[in-house]
């Protein structure tokens, strides 16, 4: 069986999607009318964006030289929060396709994911889309050498292409045939166990978890019993199948093969990407994924306190679609019961938020994204806090430690000036400068993950007119001067609004919050109080003045001594309330808070 396993990887909006609609179409795999853009992007919130979220497999066959070929094809995305679904996508696969957008050049996330793909030891073919929208042949030529240089290959060996008009892309199946190798087949035993690689699942309400297989070793076929090493699952096979890309039901796999395999099973837990099935529940398991490590925490609660065990059910199933999507039970005071969640970053935030929505009708409330912290005490015990909630007094605290990561910032080189004097607004140390070509260079700095969080990457596509790109890695924990920064309605702490900052922006932060929250909460019949606090020390403040009854208003004219009486009365009333008055926040005000302190 001549197979070839392959993956396109690129920066996003590079051409991945259409270049897979190309390939579609050549090979006959989608009907032209059937066909329609981002034919792979499922969901259509990869349509409406216009990017690609989750990896999709799916099965070509191809006739060249007069034999027979079946091209397994993972479309991966191509943005940084993604970076986990691209790695998974690579260990699949023997070859990748890396692809550059000819207008762009080489970006962040090409580098990024071509050396992902080198450390999978993958056989990399380079590639340049959109040669229709360029003019200007060396410049072209210059790309292919940068390419060259980062591939291993000869310029002259770099495709052109335009995935839009479908010029070259049949030269792209002929080079996959002949460049990238057969998936390693054991021919010589063929009745070796079954073993294979779980790289992606679903949820499917009838046939349960459906988990998305390289086959390794072996063959599988319906009604087959095996076993899910990690949780050891018992599983009596209902189907297997191949990706067309529908799913579409086959006799067998075998190995070498990329399919998907319905276990029946009704719990989503017991099935976990990065584990191995096998027929034998004692066999050794496959090389697995290491556990992506989230970013981003936040706190996601339904907007109505009945609804928390329909959370919990969408996120079990949301899950099982995206491994690397992590939540832990939590409650609040303020906002009940919820989940605290961790992302790889502010995008995978977002798309999680929709995808609840669409795919689960779950509508929730999204408290203030932060990072995670180390703390450690004066008895020298560590532990790691997600939520200002859990901050502790400061006398009880030795040190404290927040993620860094190392930041590289692909731009041309003009931009230099503009990126370095954006720096000096954010903590970042400077590392060096690596030059890519005579117009382009990398700057590589080592920066506060919080930092990253906010607007540095609106503020660095300002500065370079749009062209500089970046791409990011944790590094480890490094000492903070960070302290906890409260904020106090009425002169009640709400935590919910708590921030951790840096002791040198503490000011600012509390005027902001105190000014957007005077723009949130409505009027009542008692000026309300908003304070920014450290400790017991207040550093902002912002009043809401109260609703004022015209209690003159059914006086015509008159002595004015008895106006006077009336509104010191209604003076005395109003102070007298809000000794004693209690300011009821409802959902909406914390939506809006927390929606315009994630923009």
């Amino acid at each position: 069986m001549n197979i070839r396993n392959f993956v396109i990887i690129a920066h996003i909006d590079h051409g991945k999607s259409t270049l897979a609609d190309r390939l579609l179409e050549i090979t006959g795999t989608v009907a032209k009318r059937k066909m329609r853009e981002q034919f792979l992007d499922q969901m259509d919130l990869e349509r409406e964006r216009g990017i690609t979220i989750k990896m999709q497999p799916v099965r070509m066959n191809y006739k060249f030289d007069g034999e027979d070929y079946i091209l397994n094809l993972i479309d991966t995305p191509g943005h940084i929060d993604f970076t986990y679904e691209v790695s998974r996508a690579l260990a699949a696969v023997e070859g990748a396709i890396l692809l550059v957008d000819a207008t762009q050049g080489i970006q962040a996330q090409t580098i990024a994911n071509l050396q992902l793909a080198k450390k999978e030891n993958l056989k990399i073919i380079g590639a340049i889309n959109k040669i229709d929208l360029i003019n200007d042949l060396e410049k072209l030529e210059s790309l292919k050498v940068e390419i060259a240089k980062l591939t291993g290959q000869k310029s002259e060996e770099i495709l052109t292409v335009s995935a839009k008009t479908g010029l070259n892309a049949e030269k792209v199946l002929e080079k996959i045939i002949k460049d990238f190798p057969m998936p390693k087949i054991d021919l010589l035993n063929d009745e070796k166990p079954f073993r294979a690689l779980v790289f992606d699942s679903h949820f499917d309400v009838y046939k349960g978890v459906l988990a998305y297989i390289k086959v390794v070793e072996g063959e599988l076929s319906k009604q087959k019993l095996i076993n899910a090493l990690a949780t050891r699952a018992k599983i009596q096979v209902l189907e297997t199948g191949i990706f067309k890309p529908e799913l579409v039901p086959v006799e067998k796999l075998v190995s070498g093969e990329i399919g998907y395999v319905a276990t029946g099973l009704k719990n989503p837990e017991l099935i976990k990407v990065g584990d191995t099935l096998a027929a034998n529940p004692n066999a050794k398991p496959l090389p697995g994924y290491h556990e992506p490590k989230p970013m981003v925490w936040a706190s996601f609660y339904p907007e109505s306190a009945d609804d928390f065990d329909l959370l919990k059910d969408a996120l079990t199933k949301l899950k099982l679609n995206d491994a690397a999507l992590h939540y832990e039970f939590e409650t609040q005071e303020a906002l009940g019961r919820g989940f605290r969640l961790g992302f790889l970053g502010m995008l995978h935030l977002d798309i999680t938020a929709e995808r609840l929505k669409r795919e689960y009708n779950r509508c929730v409330i999204i408290t203030t994204p932060t990072v995670s912290y180390r703390l450690k005490s004066h008895k020298g015990k560590t532990v790691e806090i997600f939520t200002p909630v859990d901050w502790p007094d400061l006398s009880q605290i030795e040190s404290i430690e927040e993620p860094w990561v190392h930041l590289e910032i692909l731009l041309p080189t003009k931009y230099l000036g503009g990126a370095m004097k954006l720096m000096d607004n954010f903590r970042g140390i400077y590392n060096n400068i690596d030059y890519l070509g005579l117009d382009h260079l990398i700057l590589n700095f080592d920066m506060p993950l919080s930092d990253i969080l906010v607007d540095f990457h609106d503020r660095l596509k300002s500065v370079s007119e749009g062209y500089a790109s970046m791409n990011y890695e944790f590094s480890g924990f490094r000492t903070g001067d960070l302290i906890k920064l409260q904020i106090l309605i009425a002169g009640r702490p709400i935590e919910a609004f708590s921030k951790i900052v840096p002791k040198n922006k503490a000011y600012n932060e509390g005027n902001v919050l105190v000014k957007k929250l005077k723009e949130i909460i409505p009027k009542q019949n008692s000026a309300i109080a908003l304070q920014a606090a450290i400790g017991g020390k207040i550093i902002a403040r912002e009043t809401i003045s109260a609703i004022r009854k015209d209690v003159t208003a059914k006086l015509y004219g008159g002595d004015v001594t008895r106006k006077m009486k009336l509104l010191e009365k209604q003076k005395k009333g109003k102070k007298k309330r809000g000794v004693f008055s209690h300011v009821e926040l409802d959902s909406e005000v914390y939506l809006k808070m927390f929606r315009s302190a994630s923009r």
